[in-house]
């Protein structure tokens, strides 16, 4: 009898994590709660960046399935968890709740139809929270976002958004070389590489309204992207 665990899903959430014990076990709940409201046989996976307090214990209580990974890095983590995904549909996101992973359906739908290869939110189409992203990062987000347009001729006007969908078919001609932040930039570039169909939706952008630390290093990440666009061959 084929286990379980080899069956291929229909979706597989992505969550990267580093310390956020206080705000996972919400973003794990809610993306249970929308495969299970939606009857979408999927999986939530956590991807455990070296935390130093109980963040896998909670993911593991709320229902997820929890990776280590020791290496640091924001894509070190997704790509964990990437090639650890059965979906025929990926979600990734951040698990802080500044993003709703219940209302999913504008994004995984499309996706799953074949419309598209991947799907990628804009938080200045769906609306940012006041708190939610300092002046600094929307500014520079704006003009990353214009230089990757420019670089690699995508029609896309938030690279940055933490919210982006692909199916396991896009993800398995595209190859990783980032580790970091800019690694939401390379996947953008790589979709473009290959001549894959993309799409953005309005996604909003919550405060969080919990105890936490930000991980966001504006100048650090902002020329780690920079870098990446105008050196990648």
């Amino acid at each position: 009898m084929e286990k379980q665990e080899e069956r291929e899903l229909d979706l597989s959430i992505v969550m990267p994590c580093l310390n956020e014990e206080s705000t996972v076990g919400y973003s794990v709940d809610d993306a249970i709660r929308f495969m299970r409201e939606n009857s979408i046989c999927g999986e939530v996976i956590v991807v455990d960046n070296g935390s130093s307090d109980a963040s896998s214990k909670v993911a593991i209580g709320h229902g997820a399935k929890v990776l280590t990974e020791p290496r640091k890095g924001y894509g070190r983590a997704l790509r964990t968890g990437f090639e650890q995904a059965k979906g025929r549909v990926i979600i990734m996101g951040d698990c802080d709740t500044t993003y709703d992973f219940y209302h999913l359906m504008d994004m995984y739908q499309p996706l799953a139809n074949g419309e598209y290869h991947m799907i990628i939110g804009n938080r200045y189409a769906g609306g940012i929270e006041k708190g939610a992203m300092p002046l600094s990062h929307k500014l520079g987000v704006r003009f990353l976002s214009y230089c990757g347009r420019k670089r690699f001729g995508v029609n896309i006007y938030d690279f940055h958004c933490g919210i982006r969908g692909f199916t396991k078919e896009a993800y398995n001609k595209m190859v990783f070389k980032t580790d970091g932040m800019e690694f939401a930039t390379e996947i953008i570039a790589e979709i473009a590489k290959n001549n894959m169909t993309i799409k953005e939706i309005p996604v909003p952008l919550k405060r969080c309204e919990y105890d936490r630390k930000s991980k966001l290093r504006t100048i650090r990440d902002g020329l780690r992207h920079l870098r990446y666009i105008y050196s990648r061959k």
